[in-house]
């Protein structure tokens, strides 16, 4: 009797928890419903603004202004010879495709209808840099009207009271920012799905992800429903996309782009730099971009940013450089086509005069592990929890939202079990919980700092101008989304550092990559090298990228090192 009585206990039990798992998502339950019917909503007014331009120019052959790079459209457009009408209906037209295909869209700006209207006014003395380009934004970019969700439900219904710096900034440029793009719930995955919006999937491989967390702007510059995009970046989330779609992607240096009116899951991190950056086809897009942002615009709507404008003479310098070269982190050793892309790109720039000289990553463990794990989630993951309050958690980051809910004590427990069997997932645990990182804050900033000063002098002890390493490639296939902490470290190190860094497709993953990649155990030969390699499999044809990298402050000459990479690697061509 007394079996059966702590039985019915443990019923009771179970059940209020039940109940009160249903009432916490209630709100979730109730708001999601209606964000997707208020997208929905949206897109039939982007498809009946589309039919409403299209009706003003019937013969309007949209093909022919999707394969101009963006110099030349922004040209045309300055001359007359294209009409912004014209312009729009198309990128407005091949958005709608590119979303029915792969589902990337998350609202319309309609506002973009009005903004056309007062562009038109302008004198050719007043257009800006970007005069009439249409624009595509990572959803979390401030729009006046416009929920900004980071893939949350707690962050619906709380439509911006008005414009985040940089969508003033490019609308003053005379840019049009007419579509908002998915993103993972929180933003912290490689992976593009969130109870709200659903699964983004890779244009060119339904079986995999488009990467993130910039991932919907990924497929649209790639699949040209957008040809300029903005993202952001806390660990790869511009590069790691860019490098999945095959596109250009720069992660700027932090507080050199505004971070005003940008939403994220978590605010407040020190130790790892979430920035703005741009996201485009081409390397000569990324440069117009920045030149149109770094303006007087953007100091004057937020004075903690330095006025500096684009230095034309460090882009369009032809001096030879000396290039770090890095094929290997020592964290995650790279896929088959990873290695193969460095090796091409290295072989490219010798026989194009520069030099190349081996280059090292320091204390690499540390860095991940301590400084960027120990630094995401400096507060054990409390502030991430709370947003997720109430909320549908979705598969792309269950596994890390698991782990974070465990009880102190048994992530204790778990680590020190874990320290023989999975080393870098006990010391993941660790970090998480914050019981191998600097309790205070000012340690956290000292022991970043320490790091970034051995990192430099090392850098300048071999008088380097820039630094080529790999970038994570090729795209992951979706439900293999537990590991992406582990092997985010070609990326994630450059936010601890606070260094610029671009991605520039090279190539695609050949049939031999693929053949060898059977042969991939990892540095670990744990579960994480293991998922990683199951991950990548079946992606012959993906593209593969290069990042280029600079010291702060030195976007200017990142991308005139990126420039050089993607005219070097367009002229080549590889046997087929």
């Amino acid at each position: 009797m007394p079996g059966v009585a702590w039985l019915m206990v443990l019923l009771l039990l179970a059940l209020l928890g039940a109940a009160r798992l249903c009432w916490l998502r209630a709100p979730a339950r109730n708001k999601i419903p209606r964000a997707q019917k208020c997208r929905a909503v949206a897109l039939k007014q982007m498809e009946a603004l589309a039919q409403r331009l299209r009706q003003q120019e019937p013969s309007l052959d949209p093909k022919a202004i999707l394969e101009l790079p963006l110099e030349r459209l922004a040209q045309k457009l300055q001359d007359d010879e294209l009409s912004l009408e014209s312009v729009l209906c198309s990128y407005l037209e091949e958005a709608l495709k590119v979303h029915k295909e792969v589902n990337c869209l998350t609202d319309f700006l309609g506002e973009c209808e009005e903004q056309l209207q007062a562009l038109k006014k302008l004198k050719k003395t007043e257009r800006g840099l970007l005069y009439g380009v249409p624009i595509s934004l990572k959803d979390t970019y401030d729009c006046k009207g416009h929920d900004s969700t980071c893939g949350l439900a707690q962050f619906l219904e709380k439509p911006a009271a008005k414009d985040g710096v940089i969508v003033e900034v490019l609308k003053a440029q005379g840019a049009i920012p007419f579509i908002k793009t998915n993103i993972p719930q929180t933003l912290l995955s490689f992976y593009c799905s969130n109870p709200i919006y659903g699964q983004t999937l890779h244009p060119l491989n339904l079986k995999k992800t488009p990467g993130g967390s910039s991932g919907g702007e990924g497929v649209m510059l790639a699949q040209r429903g957008s040809i300029l995009g903005m993202g952001t970046d806390s660990g790869g989330s511009i590069r790691v996309p860019a490098s999945f779609c095959g596109v250009c992607g720069l992660r700027t240096t932090g507080y050199r782009l505004s971070y005003s009116g940008i939403a994220s899951a978590i605010k407040g991190q020190k130790s790892v730099t979430t920035v703005a950056g741009p996201m485009a086809r081409d390397v000569e897009s990324l440069a117009l971009c920045l030149r149109a942002l770094l303006s007087e615009d953007m100091h004057r709507l937020d004075p903690t940013v330095p006025f500096m404008p684009f230095r034309e003479e460090v882009y369009s310098s032809n001096q030879l450089l000396r290039i770090g070269y890095c094929e290997s982190d020592g964290f995650t050793q790279p896929t088959p086509s990873m290695a193969r892309a460095m090796r091409l790109t290295s072989r490219l720039l010798q026989d194009a005069g520069h030099q190349i000289i081996p280059f090292s990553i320091p204390r690499i463990e540390y860095a991940i592990q301590h400084l960027f794990v120990g630094g995401l989630f400096g507060d054990g993951g409390a502030t991430l929890l709370e947003k997720l309050e109430g909320d549908i958690v979705d598969p792309c980051i269950k596994t890390n939202v698991n782990v974070l809910r465990l009880p102190g004590p048994l992530k204790c427990f778990l680590a020190c079990i874990l320290k023989y069997i999975e080393p870098r997932a006990s010391q993941k645990m660790k970090e998480i919980h914050g019981l191998g990182t600097p309790k205070k804050l000012w340690e956290s900033h000292t022991a970043v700092e320490e790091y970034k000063q051995e990192f430099i002098a090392k850098w300048r002890s071999l008088d380097l101008d820039v630094l080529l390493t790999p970038v994570l490639a090729p795209a992951f296939c979706i439900g293999y989304s537990n590991m992406t902490l582990d092997v985010s470290s070609y990326s994630s190190l450059y936010n601890v550092l606070n260094f610029p860094a671009g991605v520039v497709p090279v190539t695609t993953v050949t049939l031999q990559d693929e053949e060898e990649l059977a042969f991939y155990k990892g540095y670990y030969e744990d579960s994480s090298d293991k998922c990683f390699r199951e991950a990548v499999q079946g992606s012959v044809g993906l593209p593969v990228a290069v990042q280029c990298v600079a010291l702060p402050w030195e976007e200017e000459l990142c991308l005139r090192f990126m420039k050089e990479v993607e005219t070097l690697a367009k002229n080549h061509r590889e046997p087929e």
